[in-house]
């Protein structure tokens, strides 16, 4: 339910006003790594009033823009490898079936809650995707209507890919694995994108701005200290790895002082106790 008090973050759903934002000052620069049209009215003023109240503010923006980006390559990689359907589960305000060059003939699923759907149908009105879209209004915590959602909306595909960009992070970890057990049972899901942080990064984000978004109950949870081998035993094999910090550099967004560090090697196992964060591609385990 939506808060009374006027605070900036009233939910979670809240967060994705912030994170399109950053993809509408992407957008707006002559060298934009991507291009999304309808962000800045997604957004709104609110959007804008959420990431300056951020301490870290726009010193962050770049871990915005590399998972947007490497979300966008994974996506592509998988439609032109013969996914017929892409579920986006905690959707938010993303516009790629209206932004990305996609198959007419793909199925996209959107799952989120009712209100956030309802928001960004209104602002994006007649706008027309480029494949065959679908919004579906779920809690995702309701387990048992989400299996159901899921045996329905694959129905007729073979080779399924399930987008979850900025969800995991505040779920707990119990949530995480029964929503990774739930999705390996359904056979045309081949392959999963997420995006995984760090326990030292948690612990950063919660310390330096993370008391606004837990006041409006989403507070940062989930950081496997494991890394990506956290959904090995639940049915998902890291296939791709890609750091946000290291792509960020790649495509010239980082503030200077981190420039350095994202030329260091990266460590053969993802760091526990210090900041990191990647966006990993997995696949379906054999059985």
């Amino acid at each position: 339910m939506d808060r009374a008090d006027g605070a900036l973050i009233r939910n979670i759903s809240d967060t994705a006003l912030w994170v399109a934002h950053y993809r509408a000052v992407e957008t707006d620069r002559p060298d934009a790594i991507f291009r999304d049209p309808f962000a800045r009215a997604l957004a709104g003023d609110r959007g804008e009033k959420i990431a300056r109240a951020q301490t870290f503010a726009d010193e962050n923006a770049w871990s915005f823009i590399a998972r947007t980006y490497l979300f966008d390559q994974f996506i592509l990689e998988a439609v032109r490898g013969g996914a017929d359907l892409v579920v986006n589960l905690a959707a938010g305000l993303d516009s790629r079936p209206y932004r990305m060059d996609l198959p007419t003939t793909l199925r996209w699923v959107e799952i989120d809650l009712p209100g956030i759907l309802d928001y960004k149908e209104g602002i994006l009105g007649d706008a027309t995707p480029a494949c065959r879209l679908e919004r579906v209004r779920l809690d995702l915590s309701d387990e048992s209507a989400r299996r159901a959602v899921f045996a329905r909306i694959v129905a007729g595909s073979s080779n399924a890919v399930v987008v979850s960009e900025g969800l995991l992070i505040y779920l707990s970890r119990e949530q995480v694995e029964s929503l990774a057990r739930d999705l390996a049972a359904v056979p045309p899901f081949q392959r999963w994108i997420v995006d995984l942080a760090s326990p030292g990064l948690v612990k950063m984000m919660n310390a330096r701005g993370g008391d606004m978004i837990a006041a409006a109950g989403a507070p940062f949870k989930f950081a496997p200290p494991e890394g990506p081998d956290f959904f090995v035993p639940l049915g998902w094999r890291p296939v791709t790895v890609e750091s946000l910090l290291k792509t960020a550099g790649r495509l010239k967004r980082l503030p200077f002082r981190l420039k350095l560090f994202s030329l260091l090697p990266e460590p053969k196992r993802p760091p526990s106790n210090r900041p990191w964060s990647a966006v990993i591609q997995l696949e379906r385990a054999a059985r």
